[in-house]
């Protein structure tokens, strides 16, 4: 079930997607720590759509299998893609400012993480966190 859908274009929309995460892992009853991975984990990876891509969607479902329930948590982009994902998801490396944290980080702060990604056609990474 969708909960929200937030386009990414400018720095105010990261603040709105970290908000509804926030929201959506309270009102699902999750430990303040994994409320914490969560909001921290969308504010990186909605940055990163904003710095690399400039423009995007984050959408947080609730999900569910035959034993628990989470958050699915998609991002979107039709920009320049990562040429090297498994590049990407080593500690330290960045092709920007930062520190190289954003995409080790958010794998680690959360249960499952995928992403794929063609260089000029984008990215779509998905996260999810069990109850």
């Amino acid at each position: 079930m969708i909960l929200f859908e937030i386009h990414i274009k400018d720095e105010k929309d990261i603040v709105i997607a970290r908000q509804r995460a926030r929201e959506a892992a309270k009102n699902m009853k999750f430990s303040i720590t994994d409320q914490t991975r969560i909001i921290t984990a969308v504010s990186e990876l909605s940055r990163n759509i904003y710095e690399y891509a400039s423009t995007g969607t984050v959408t947080i479902e609730i999900v569910s299998n035959s034993t628990k329930r989470g958050l699915m948590i998609s991002f979107h982009d039709e920009g320049p893609g990562i040429p090297d994902v498994e590049k990407a998801l080593s500690e330290g490396y960045t092709t920007g400012k930062g520190m190289g944290l954003g995409l080790p980080g958010s794998k680690r702060l959360m249960d499952d993480f995928s992403i794929t990604s063609q260089p000029g056609k984008g990215t779509k990474i998905i996260i999810k966190k069990w109850l």
